[in-house]
């Protein structure tokens, strides 16, 4: 049981390490916010959840309920969330220091739903494992990635509170947020060939 659990630690830090900066700019956003670590962790596994199904599922048949062809679709969803955050800091300004912290929620469904859109080539790389394992070692695997979902949320809060990098998003997570979203929609749109791209 253990090498499949270390094969798991390294499937999981190889498809999801790129959510330590999502998951940094969301936490900056939620800057001041009582339980923004609570909904993000909430988010991350609701969203994560979805992958983790969504593999298994397709790897014991279900397949037929979400064609391979729908994947990079869930594009629209980081680019959707980035054009609006995008057009709210358009709307009012570059002054961000004047919204109130109602303006600027951190919400667990924008978090799983970026956290889904994210994810849709993970399924493509977990099914062919999960195809090639047994029960046990697939039962294993989620697990392992269960538990290590926890461990990228506490490491993106801890990469967006060092004082520099603190710093840095306090004063672009604005632009940023947004821009981050909007490019991670168009590659995988791009990457997956939606709409002929």
């Amino acid at each position: 049981m253990i090498g499949p659990a270390l094969q798991a630690i390294g499937l999981f830090l190889v498809t999801n390490i790129d959510d330590i900066i999502v998951l940094s700019l969301f936490f900056a956003r939620g800057a001041g916010q009582r339980g923004t670590t609570t909904r993000i962790i909430a988010g991350q596994y609701l969203g994560f959840g979805g992958i983790l199904l969504a593999s298994v599922a397709v790897t014991f048949g279900a397949g037929l309920f979400l064609p391979d062809e729908a994947i990079p679709y869930f594009g629209l969803i980081p680019l959707l969330l980035g054009v609006y955050a995008g057009w709210r800091v358009w709307r009012n300004g570059d002054d961000d220091d004047d919204d109130s912290l109602a303006d600027r929620p951190i919400s667990a469904l924008a978090v799983a739903a970026v956290t889904f859109a994210n994810g849709g080539d993970n399924i493509g790389v977990y099914v062919p494992v999960f195809l090639a394992v047994g029960t046990g070692a697939l039962v294993a695997y989620c697990v392992v990635f269960l538990a290590l979902v926890l461990v990228l949320v506490l490491a993106a809060k801890f990469v967006a509170t060092r004082k520099p990098i603190a710093e840095v998003l306090e004063r672009w997570e604005h632009i940023l947020f947004p821009l981050v979203l909007i490019v991670l929609g168009l590659v995988i749109l791009i990457e997956g060939g939606a709409f002929g791209l």
